[in-house]
């Protein structure tokens, strides 16, 4: 549960581990898309990663459900609350649009979905070349879209570690990785 104005282990797991296959899936992405010989096996990837995210920002969504994060601080002004609920739901619909997108596509584009071994997914769609290529122009402005977003995310997060130190950071880092500053020592004249 998260208690304290920290967020619990689970969150916290599920958290670093998803931003570490998002940020992977963004490369692998540019890979795909810049490397004719290792396309074939970035695609090998990119399908059970992709898959792998969904999974688990359900798990995170449900988490999150029955352990609602700890609140953002009183004096955090009104537009940047804003701004921060809206950017974590717009990450969330991201990790679930994305991967969902990507298997649409293939499905659309007759592709089979490989998983892993012989483990294949179901189409969600029957072959249409418009349709696949509608989905694949998606799924690629919104790997931008979620490359933006993510930076944006790191952007907060520095600002709240090293500029505002109000321990939003901290909530989420708590477990001995990184904190924030110390705060600026008022005692201590300047040169």
């Amino acid at each position: 549960m998260n208690r304290h104005g920290h967020f619990d282990g689970l969150a916290r797991l599920l958290h670093w581990c998803m931003a570490l296959l998002i940020v992977v899936m963004l490369f692998i992405g540019v890979g795909m898309v810049s490397s004719l010989s290792l396309r074939p096996a970035l695609i090998d990837l990119h399908r059970p990663l992709g898959i792998a995210i969904l999974l688990l920002a359900l798990l995170r969504l449900v988490h999150r459900w029955r352990s609602p994060p700890p609140p953002l601080p009183a004096d955090l002004p009104r537009l940047q609350a804003v701004a921060a609920k809206a950017s974590h739901w717009l990450l969330y619909s991201l990790m679930l649009a994305m991967p969902l997108l990507g298997w649409a596509m293939l499905s659309a584009g007759g592709y089979p979905v490989h998983m892993v071994g012989t483990l294949r997914l179901p189409p969600l769609f029957p072959q249409d070349p418009a349709l696949y290529t509608w989905l694949r122009e998606a799924h690629g402005a919104l790997g931008f879209a979620l490359f933006a977003l993510v930076l944006l995310h790191l952007t907060a997060a520095l600002y709240h570690a090293w500029v505002r130190r109000d321990g939003v950071f901290g909530s989420m880092a708590r477990s001995g990785a990184v904190a924030e500053l110390p705060p600026a020592r008022s005692d201590i004249e300047p040169n």
